[in-house]
């Protein structure tokens, strides 16, 4: 049946949100662009004289989609090569969706998304939709089938998955490139006890190379342990340089709403690094150095305005 173009409207009107929904639920743009995309097409071959209420019926259909990849992605995962992180996004992006309360941030941040990995996949759904999106549980049930009590169970139990006593701090463009000048400043100049005091006593460093590019294979516990681990690894040398293609800049930038590391050679992305800023210190560096999961942020990179580099050739 073809659309008509009232149709495609209302379809393009909701397709922001659900690129938003399926990132948070994937964790990855371009699984949620293809989520997004099958959803249109399911949409263009329905029966659309019966559909009520179009937003909840995409919302439905896209949940659906983003259960079935959760289940084969966990899958997938058992094979990755070292730690499997999120896809970093930009400020700026689509992607990242709504960011105008604390909760609607906190939900896209890396660290959360990370965290989000432990979840079953209805427990993603739940806390995804609930969180970010302030769907009633009486909406969600009607999503998943289920009934709302059971929803509302659900929920706790991935807000209990979630949940810290931390409190982040919020990141704009001056405040972010002042945390990053400063973490850039105490990782090179060789003194470890300056780093160890930004970070949170129980800070974690995780890398993700995904077999293509070298990382760390196992998450980095406490803070002089990541300080050393941090130290050597902004020792620059000619092996690592090799590695990337070269002498990268260094930016501050502000990546899925926190502070970040950002290593540009040319207009190429080649890494990002992200610093989870709590009352603390530094809680949580999330490092993406796999180049498939970069390919969107060098594409926004590009085209965006960044600033003056830190350092201009690492």
């Amino acid at each position: 049946m073809l659309l008509s173009s009232h149709e495609v409207e209302l379809f393009e009107h909701s397709r922001a949100r659900l690129e938003a929904i399926a990132y948070r639920l994937l964790g990855s743009a371009s699984d949620a662009e293809d989520a997004v995309q099958d959803t249109f097409l399911r949409w263009q071959a329905a029966d659309r004289r019966h559909v009520q209420t179009p937003e909840a019926w995409l919302t439905k259909v896209l949940t659906n989609l983003c259960l079935n990849q959760l289940t084969s992605a966990r899958a997938r995962r058992e094979t990755y090569v070292g730690t499997w992180l999120p896809e970093p996004v930009l400020a700026g992006d689509r992607m990242l969706g709504p960011v105008d309360t604390v909760e609607r941030r906190e939900s896209v941040s890396m660290a959360v998304l990370a965290l989000m990995e432990r979840l079953s996949a209805n427990e993603r759904v739940v806390y995804v939709l609930r969180e970010a999106f302030g769907y009633s549980h009486g909406e969600i049930a009607e999503i998943l089938d289920l009934t709302e009590s059971n929803c509302q169970q659900i929920y706790r139990r991935a807000k209990q998955h979630i949940v810290t006593d931390r409190v982040r701090t919020e990141a704009d463009a001056s405040s972010t490139r002042k945390i990053v000048e400063e973490f850039l400043v105490a990782a090179t100049n060789g003194k470890i006890q300056r780093l160890v005091e930004l970070l949170a006593d129980d800070a974690t460093s995780i890398g993700d190379g995904g077999g293509k590019i070298p990382a760390r294979t196992t998450p980095i516990t406490g803070a002089l342990t990541v300080a050393r681990f941090l130290r050597g690894l902004f020792k620059p040398t000619s092996a690592k340089r090799d590695l990337i293609g070269g002498r990268p800049a260094v930016y501050a930038g502000i990546v899925n709403g926190g502070p970040a590391v950002v290593f540009v050679i040319g207009d190429r992305v080649v890494g990002v690094m992200s610093l989870y800023v709590t009352s603390e210190g530094i809680s949580a560096i999330h490092t993406q150095v796999n180049p498939d999961k970069l390919a969107r942020v060098t594409r926004l990179w590009s085209g965006s305005e960044h600033g003056e580099p830190l350092l201009e050739a690492w």
